[in-house]
């Protein structure tokens, strides 16, 4: 049985034992249909014509766990912010993890969208929200949709500030032998309010795991959110990840993607600017090798005037690996005073690595100020030379040299400790000390 037909065949009983409310229920069934006229994308469709799920989805993958699985913390310890208090919603195999996690309902909600979508109290808000900016005719989102069960529920009232980060940390252990994950996460940061917000999915073993992610987020007038995703995965380990945001008068959303391991990571990140003055900030380092592949697949709507939106995506790859991007800035006809900014900066360095990018403006206003770019290189022999010749090894200095072409994505995070870990990551990427404060 192809996998597209398990899923479908196991959908039924797998409705029948959710008790969540009908108008829920009516979406998921709506979405089963979506996935099922339009299969999972290929390369014929022109949004995924560089990245392939053929080899993938050649394993018959489990779709929930046998059993549930607990893990000690000191052998996840250093996957999280231990260095500060942060909420946690933690799961283990796609199930809730409550020994790891430290939830809230005190002046603002973290906890689990299975309690929402299942509890009148929340009746309202989800009718609301849930699946009201995710792409309905995506399949992949639809599949997300379809399986809806369990992931994370985020709600900062009013003129509410986060005292702490939260984190979303999804472990798979492998103990299924193939597993299929699809967490579903809707965000609600509320007028004036701020969050910030650190996502990461984590195997704890190589094993053939794929996430298949869907994350709603609206940011109402004049709020604040910092988020970032860090993948740093095995090489057996596979994300698709689709991220929907919208935005408000005045709002403010970061993103920041660290793609620094993985077999096979397609970002789907699609921001809506439905109100005016709201600014958005895409920015994303990738460092791959050993033939993984990522794809950035971005879209920056500009729906009303006077928004500003800024994307910088760095890469560096070698050995093999494959980098993608795709990214598209849309100007609605009325959305005059828009400043758009747009660049994709690449190095390649071995001749086995493969960079495919493509920026794309598509504006309908004429008074705009909107830019793109992109690069595809090699590192500067003439200073690779320079800091040789001042005792510097090689490796090292392509090292150097590797970390300050990233750089300007770091300085823009305002996490201290997150930016240390981010720097540790890269160094260990590289394979060297960088012999500077990480």
């Amino acid at each position: 049985m192809e996998f597209k037909e398990k899923l479908l065949a196991s959908h039924l009983a797998f409705e029948g034992s959710i008790d969540f409310s009908d108008s829920v229920h009516q979406t998921r069934l709506e979405s089963l249909k979506t996935f099922e006229q339009k299969g999972f994308p290929t390369r014929k469709d022109e949004a995924w014509k560089y990245t392939s799920l053929n080899s993938m989805l050649r394993n018959d993958f489990a779709l929930f766990p046998e059993t549930e699985t607990t893990i000690e913390i000191k052998k996840v310890k250093k996957y999280f912010l231990y260095e500060i208090d942060t909420y946690k919603v933690v799961f283990i195999d796609g199930v809730y993890s409550p020994f790891l996690s430290d939830t809230t309902h005190d002046g603002l909600d973290v906890c689990l969208i299975s309690a929402a979508l299942s509890k009148s109290k929340y009746r309202k808000f989800i009718d609301t929200y849930f699946n009201k900016i995710a792409d309905t005719k995506d399949s992949l989102t639809s599949l997300n949709t379809s399986f809806t069960k369990e992931g994370a529920y985020i709600y900062i009232p009013k003129s509410v500030v986060a005292e702490k980060p939260i984190e979303l940390i999804h472990f798979s252990t492998g103990k299924e032998k193939s597993l299929w994950l699809q967490p579903r996460n809707l965000i609600v940061v509320d007028k004036n309010a701020q969050v910030q917000i650190l996502e990461r999915h984590q195997s704890l073993k190589p094993h053939q795991v794929v996430t298949n992610s869907v994350t709603e987020i609206f940011a109402h007038q004049d709020s604040f959110l910092d988020y970032y995703k860090i993948q740093n995965d095995f090489s057996t380990a596979s994300l698709i990840d689709n991220t929907y945001i919208s935005q408000q008068k005045n709002s403010n959303v970061s993103m920041h993607t660290f793609s620094l391991g993985g077999k096979l990571t397609r970002n789907n990140l699609n921001f809506y600017l439905k109100g005016t003055n709201a600014n958005a900030t895409l920015k994303g380092v990738t460092i791959l090798d050993e033939k993984q592949h990522v794809d950035h697949y971005t879209l920056v709507d500009h729906i009303k005037p006077k928004c500003e939106s800024h994307q910088d995506y760095k890469g560096v790859f070698s050995e093999g690996a494959v980098g993608v991007f795709n990214g598209k800035i849309h100007v609605d006809q009325i959305a005059q005073k828009t400043n758009a900014f747009q660049q994709n900066n690449n190095i390649l360095l071995d001749d086995k690595a493969t960079v495919n990018t493509k920026p794309q403006l598509e504006i309908f206003a004429d008074d705009v100020k909107c830019s793109h770019g992109c690069t595809v290189g090699q590192l500067d022999e003439e200073a690779l030379f320079y800091l040789q010749s001042r005792g510097i090894p090689k490796k090292e200095a392509k090292a150097l040299m590797t970390y300050a072409f990233a750089n300007n994505v770091l300085e823009s995070v305002e996490l201290p400790i997150l930016k240390r870990r981010i720097n540790i990551l890269i160094a260990k990427k590289l394979g060297v000390n960088l012999g500077f404060d990480l």
